[in-house]
């Protein structure tokens, strides 16, 4: 661990592990990040730790020493804080390289307020402009962001489904999916489920606020 030496590479693709659901991961990163109970994940998983981030609350106070003497880095956040503590770990990976890019694992499942948080990340106005660069992925569903204004997503064949949340209850216009939103159609959903690509790039335009993005697929 000792050997792994960080620099501003290092935090081009960078994992996140939060405390939920441990069943999908990958490992092709540049490094990885552990949120308060995500990082004894990291560690057991033999990966090297870049960073631990939280009030640690949910460990014991030996496994809260096991997760400091073998992370590069350790912040210790107060409990009683307006972030989340995966918030705080977004914030510190933006902070380190601003173009970083991230994905999140152990977002989804378990305490549905930590779920939600974790959905609507971009509502904190810290991580507006980072929030192309967030996605979160727990194998059946991949979760990105599009700001206002119009954004194109580019089709994805590993996720048979695609669906749109407006955080606003701003109107939508979705050009190039199979089914259309359009002026001409449009219709008030809080959320646009069940949509699919077609083989083209996806516009979506959201006139206040931003969108979230859900791809999904069934369960095999």
């Amino acid at each position: 661990m000792s050997e792994y030496k960080l620099s501003e590479n290092n935090w081009t693709r960078v994992a996140v592990f939060a405390g939920g659901d441990r069943s999908h991961y990958r490992t092709d990163f540049d490094c990885f990040v552990g949120v308060d109970r995500g990082s004894l994940w990291v560690l057991e998983e033999d990966l090297p730790l870049a960073l631990a981030v939280g009030d640690f609350d949910s460990v014991t106070e030996k496994e809260r020493q096991l997760i400091k003497e073998h992370s590069i880095d350790f912040i210790q956040a107060h409990p009683e804080k307006d972030d989340t503590d995966l918030e705080l770990a977004l914030l510190t990976i933006f902070e380190k390289n601003s173009q970083a890019r991230v994905t999140i694992f152990g977002a989804l499942g378990g305490r549905i307020d930590h779920m939600l948080a974790n959905v609507f990340l971009p509502s904190n106005p810290k991580l507006v402009p980072y929030m192309r660069q967030i996605e979160i992925e727990d194998g059946q569903n991949l979760i990105t962001y599009c700001p206002e204004g119009t954004s194109q997503l580019h089709p994805r064949s590993d996720y048979d489904y695609l669906a749109f949340m407006s955080v606003r209850d701003s109107q939508l216009t979705i050009l190039g999916a199979k089914y259309e939103l359009t002026e001409e159609n449009y219709f008030f959903k809080k959320v646009y489920a069940s949509n699919e690509y077609i083989d083209r790039e996806v516009s979506v335009t959201c006139l206040d606020g931003y969108v979230v993005v859900l791809h999904s697929k069934d369960r095999r």
